[in-house]
């Protein structure tokens, strides 16, 4: 009982140094990069990690357990297909709601398209781009697949735990239904699999793409993404067409990702 205790004391005293040094140095340096990339780190690292790490040994889960190297080979071919599939719902949903949005909230679509510039600072740029594509899908999973996924299954049962899940994430992302439709595809992905390894690879390629997006070429795939508000007229056919081919694929992907998982979720769960 006393090391119980312990544990969840030592790691909010961990918790608290950390965060209380990163505030200092962000005093004494005044740095607004360097601010930008330790709250990153504050937000992908220093909080989940001991929150994870203390959930895991509470139910005596070792890491071997749910993140490993067997078997996942056979998944790279089909999670680069996954990564264009869900990109291009991601896009053509977002397109679908700006131009929704565009009759009521015409400011907000603007504020939207706006280009955001980034700074040309390398080392930021590299640091940021790693976080996004490699740090941020570790924590994630192990945050969502791995702890909230598993508790809202046993709590919720299989489709009901995976649909709450999948809106706690879609929630945390600006791009709700992209968000939404891809923690679906990523939950599917470890209950079949067993292996955070194999929805982190899926969510580190997305990322990849997306920091592609916004560091590299804003316009990639430029036959299909929105810039201006003339976009949102001019590129309606292409959109509605990846849109509903990426999402009925996705959705047939999904329900054989599903065929029979529920009983065997129910034998293999280690939570």
């Amino acid at each position: 009982m006393s090391e119980e205790r312990k544990s969840p004391n030592m790691f909010g005293w961990m918790l608290g140094a950390w965060i209380v040094s990163i505030f200092i140095l962000l005093q004494v340096t005044q740095n607004e990069l360097i601010i930008g990339v330790a709250m990153l780190l504050v937000f992908y690292v220093v909080l989940p990690v001991p929150f994870v790490r203390y959930h895991f040994k509470k139910r005596g889960v070792k890491l071997s357990q749910v993140f490993f190297f067997r078997g996942t080979l056979r998944w790279l071919l089909p999670i680069l297909g996954l990564t264009v599939l869900v990109t291009s719902f991601s896009v053509s949903i977002y397109w679908l709601q700006l131009r929704g949005l565009l009759s009521i909230a015409p400011t907000a679509v603007e504020l939207a398209l706006m280009p955001q510039p980034f700074p040309d600072t390398l080392w930021y740029l590299v640091a940021t781009g790693f976080i996004l594509a490699v740090i941020a899908p570790i924590a994630e999973e192990f945050v969502f697949r791995g702890l909230i996924l598993n508790w809202l299954v046993a709590g919720f049962g299989f489709w009901k735990g995976i649909g709450l899940s999948s809106l706690i994430f879609g929630i945390f992302h600006i791009n709700f239904f992209g968000a939404f439709l891809f923690a679906v595809v990523a939950s599917l992905l470890y209950l079949k699999t067993g292996n955070l390894l194999v929805p982190i690879l899926l969510h580190s390629a997305n990322n990849f793409v997306a920091v592609y997006q916004s560091f590299v070429n804003p316009s990639f795939p430029q036959w299909l993404m929105i810039s201006s508000i003339n976009d949102l007229y001019t590129k309606s056919v292409p959109n509605l067409i990846v849109l509903a081919g990426s999402l009925t694929l996705l959705l047939f992907i999904i329900a054989w990702l599903a065929r029979g998982l529920e009983n065997k979720v129910e034998e293999t769960r280690v939570f």
